[in-house]
């Protein structure tokens, strides 16, 4: 069968998805437009696969089974093993497929790798749940972005690179006139992999953070060694587990696609990161190994950590922004690279409608807000989720010795299905303007910091500052000034921080869509790279011309 032509349909809408940056999704991101049986099928997946090995990859030669997964909802070990590899044998694995895989023609690669996705839909269900109890995000978090929103980010990566490396005629008959004759050159254009990718994966979004990168790499020709976190591969397994099995009906090499494994105590990032045959390396993770992996002489392509702000000028509602801003600081416990942690109010109080709501009042609501939330008994526990790490859970615990003024703590919250879980609600703490050497610094988890500013004007400045520092991915602005709007805009532009103005009801900063939002800017220090622009795509091969006379 031509997968090309299978999937050309969805191929068509997507590239005008891309270029008309307007809503667009092949795969819904509910449930219910899944299989009936599929949840209860992927609960007795898990279950079964509990205490046991994880024998799904096609990979051949493991020297041992190791795993160290704990689930943030039960607390227990799941007591899954995989297989590891000595990295040797994974970079001959990755030489050897890299040669065939790269011949393979644009058409058929962007035909093969949809067909993945295809294939990963029927596992929405087991990646939910895989996703659920190695991160702590809620099964229907956990559903979205493993599932739909991380096929998404794939697809659009297939579709840029196919785009870049269509978008030039492939032969050419090149023919300048000398006047009494005519110079003849025959021109062949084509577009050649840089070389074996490494994808390193973090424990938060094992699978969103990871296949933009994976994909962009086998689109243009290059295999992919994927080392996930030690806390968090089985998602990612069930995803590489589903491309060898794909390669392998397709008579491709199934080492085209590597899973390396490691643990905490015995890790191999840098055994593979180091290895003169990786060539191009992709990373989600904290800023200090980010910055080792950019200063290597390779291609990288990075996501570290940056400080989300909100500046709030002038509103409507004051209710609903602080709802807004409420659930936004509150999903996943705030163990997201989109969640804001700085939240930056003029002295002289917030302007609405209704007049001026001076600084104490607003944060008044703004607590209120955050505790109506996560003590709802429907809306509480599943937006909180659970607290993925040991280090982000004694992070609370640390943050109410900052020298700020907690105004309200961070409490656990209860579970009925997972009573064993670690949830932690969002602690708010409030912080003068000058405290900057506390508040400039990320603080990943429920942990948010109010900043009393001496004006609008001074709140741009400290948000500012604070970017062109440490970074940002995106930034929140309230303001019904639109000279101020304008103003906010001009001032976070020039930090390369892209901002979310307004934003109430069900519009949140923390997401950012596939085909229109261009994920993390890559111009400051929250990250050199971007889903999916262009660059993200072009580093990663050469176009090389060929001329015969």
């Amino acid at each position: 069968m031509d997968l090309f032509l299978k999937h050309k349909n969805n191929i068509d809408v997507a590239i005008d998805a891309i270029l008309s940056r307007k809503y667009f999704s092949v795969y819904p991101e509910l449930p219910k437009f899944y299989a009936e049986d599929g949840d209860i099928k992927a609960k007795n997946f898990i279950g079964t696969l509990l205490n046991s090995d994880f024998n799904e990859l096609l990979q051949e030669r493991s020297i041992e089974y190791i795993g160290e997964e704990v689930s943030p909802f039960l607390q227990v070990g799941l007591g899954i093993k995989y297989p590891s590899y000595i990295v040797s044998d994974l970079i001959l694995n990755a030489q050897r497929s890299q040669r065939t895989w790269c011949k393979i023609s644009i058409n058929d690669r962007t035909g093969i790798l949809i067909e993945i996705l295809e294939r990963l839909k029927t596992r929405f269900f087991d990646l939910a749940y895989a996703t659920m109890h190695t991160t702590g995000q809620s099964f229907m978090m956990s559903f979205q972005a493993s599932g739909p929103h991380s096929n998404d980010r794939a697809l659009e990566a297939i579709i840029q690179g196919y785009i870049e490396q269509t978008k030039y005629v492939t032969e050419t008959d090149w023919i300048k006139p000398m006047g009494k004759f005519d110079l003849k050159i025959h021109k062949v254009f084509n577009p050649f992999a840089k070389g074996v990718g490494l994808v390193i994966g973090c424990s938060t979004f094992p699978i969103w953070n990871t296949v933009p990168g994976l994909f962009a790499d086998l689109i243009t020709g290059n295999s992919v060694i994927v080392k996930p976190h030690p806390k968090a591969i089985l998602p990612i397994a069930i995803v590489v587990a589903e491309i060898q099995k794909v390669f392998k009906e397709n008579g491709i090499d199934i080492n085209t696609v590597q899973l390396a494994v490691d643990t905490l105590n015995d890790p191999i990032t840098k055994q593979l990161a180091e290895n003169s045959t990786i060539k191009l390396i992709d990373y989600t993770g904290g800023s200090v190994f980010g910055n080792y992996i950019e200063s290597l002489p390779k291609v990288t392509f990075t996501e570290k950590a940056g400080v989300n702000s909100v500046i709030i000028d002038s509103v409507i509602d004051i209710k609903a922004v602080m709802q807004n801003i409420a659930f936004a600081v509150s999903l996943y416990s705030g163990q997201m690279c989109t969640a804001p942690q700085n939240i930056f109010i003029s002295k002289d109080g917030i302007k609405t409608k209704d007049g001026i709501v001076s600084f104490d009042d607003a944060l008044k609501i703004l607590c209120e807000c955050i505790s109506d939330l996560v003590n709802n008994p429907k809306a509480g526990a599943p937006t909180l989720g659970a607290i993925q790490s040991d280090i982000t859970l004694k992070r609370i615990e640390d943050s109410k010795n900052l020298c700020g003024k907690v105004v309200l703590e961070s409490k656990a919250i209860s579970n009925d299905d997972f009573p064993d879980a670690r949830i932690a609600s969002p602690t708010v703490i409030v912080f003068d303007r000058n405290q900057n050497d506390i508040y400039n610094n990320e603080y990943f988890g429920p942990i948010v910091f109010v900043i009393k500013t001496d004006s609008t004007n001074d709140s741009i400045a400290l948000v500012k500052n604070l970017v062109s520092d440490k970074g940002a991915i995106t930034c929140a602005a309230y303001s019904i000034d639109e000279l101020t709007i304008n103003n906010i805009a001009e001032e976070m532009n020039e930090v390369f921080a892209p901002v979310s103005f307004n934003f109430t009801g069900a519009a949140f900063i923390n997401s950012h869509a596939a085909f229109s939002d261009f994920h993390v800017t890559g111009g400051n220090a929250a990250g050199n790279a971007s889903f999916v622009n262009t660059e993200f795509i072009v580093k990663r091969f050469v176009w090389v011309g060929n001329r015969y006379a």
